[in-house]
């Protein structure tokens, strides 16, 4: 494998902010640690996960939150590498 040439995939956060429960588990378990807590909060009075100021970028499209959310409150999409030039 040439790792010159490896590229690591980059992905976009959604978050369908009325889903969710702040159940915490997208923030902790992000191997990136790309989430952290809107100071806003839903219509339930819950804080929904944003992207981290800074941290655009840092998402590897491993879907582990899409996995991980018992309420499919959060999912990732690949972005496609001329999308970010």
């Amino acid at each position: 494998m040439d790792v010159s040439r490896a590229q690591v995939p980059l992905g976009r956060v959604h978050v369908i902010v009325e889903r969710c429960k702040q159940c915490n588990f997208c923030i902790d378990y992000c191997p990136t640690s790309v989430l952290e807590y809107s100071p806003d909060t839903n219509a339930k009075g819950y804080h929904f996960p944003v992207v981290s100021q800074g941290k655009e970028t840092a998402c590897v499209n491993c879907r582990f939150c899409d996995l991980i959310c018992p309420e499919l409150a959060i999912y990732t999409t690949e972005v496609e590498a001329e999308q970010t030039a």
